[in-house]
């Protein structure tokens, strides 16, 4: 038997799907693309991918990792074109990638970084791409508090519970707003992150935006390194996994 490892690279639209993963009764990206990929290989195919994005949240770039039996690897290359063939138009495949057999897309990631886009103004060409706020946000301020996440490495204050991590330590290398076009975009960058993590983090530098709380207390949020301290969990509309590094990837 000759059985081959390899990556794909995809980028979606996650507001028709219940997430990435394959779950009972909900339409995942997973279980589509290891439908496409199935089906154009002859073959049983079952990605894992290089993490787990919550139901409407979207990836301009997402690495699965699958193996493929008996197929020349040149067939397994050229594959792109007809698997997207095979995918509805909210998903795409980018390339593929040969990687060495013990390759792993989720562990062997060595840092990754999500955008979260927010805009004021009501915008129909914005619905499901960015959260709408109205209230006015103090862009200095959060960037400050932004900046505070860099101090940290335990984010226990912003991970969900009973998610069946060894730790909650993350090393955060980038947090940081910019303006954009009638919003504000946040990216932040890490080597690993929590489940719902961004998510937790934007509604707690939003509630530092607001002047609900200031920079001692959102100190103190994360200190406490309890969920019920930090703010709520935002809309997933606006969350984008835009990168994900290997060592071996280039």
């Amino acid at each position: 038997m000759n059985k081959k490892r390899y990556f794909i690279q995809i980028a979606y639209d996650g507001s028709p799907y219940h997430g990435w993963q394959i779950q009972p009764n909900a339409v995942t990206v997973q279980e589509l693309l290891d439908k496409a990929m199935s089906t154009f290989y002859r073959q049983p195919i079952e990605t894992l991918g290089c993490g787990r994005t919550d139901a409407g949240v979207h990836a301009t770039e997402f690495y699965a990792h699958f193996d493929v039996e008996n197929l020349e690897e040149s067939k397994v290359l050229q594959a792109v074109a007809g698997i997207n063939a095979m995918l509805p138009y909210q998903i795409a495949a980018k390339r593929i990638i040969p990687v060495h057999e013990e390759a792993h897309a989720r562990f062997d990631a060595t840092a990754r970084a999500y955008k979260y886009y927010l805009h004021f103004e009501k915008d129909p060409f914005k619905l499901n791409r960015s959260w709408l706020v109205k209230d006015k946000l103090d862009l200095n301020l959060m960037n400050q508090a932004a900046a505070l996440l860099l101090d940290y490495t335990d984010f226990s204050c912003f991970s969900k519970s009973n998610t069946q991590t060894f730790t909650n330590n993350c090393k955060i290398v980038k947090a940081v707003f910019e303006e954009t076009d009638g919003g504000l975009v946040f990216t932040i960058e890490a080597d690993r992150f929590l489940r719902n993590m961004v998510r937790a983090i934007m509604g707690t530098l939003v509630r530092v935006g607001k002047y609900e709380i200031n920079l001692e207390e959102f100190k103190a949020v994360i200190e406490s390194k309890n969920r019920s301290k930090a703010g709520q969990s935002v809309p997933a509309c606006g969350l984008y996994l835009m990168k994900v590094e290997y060592l071996y990837l280039r």
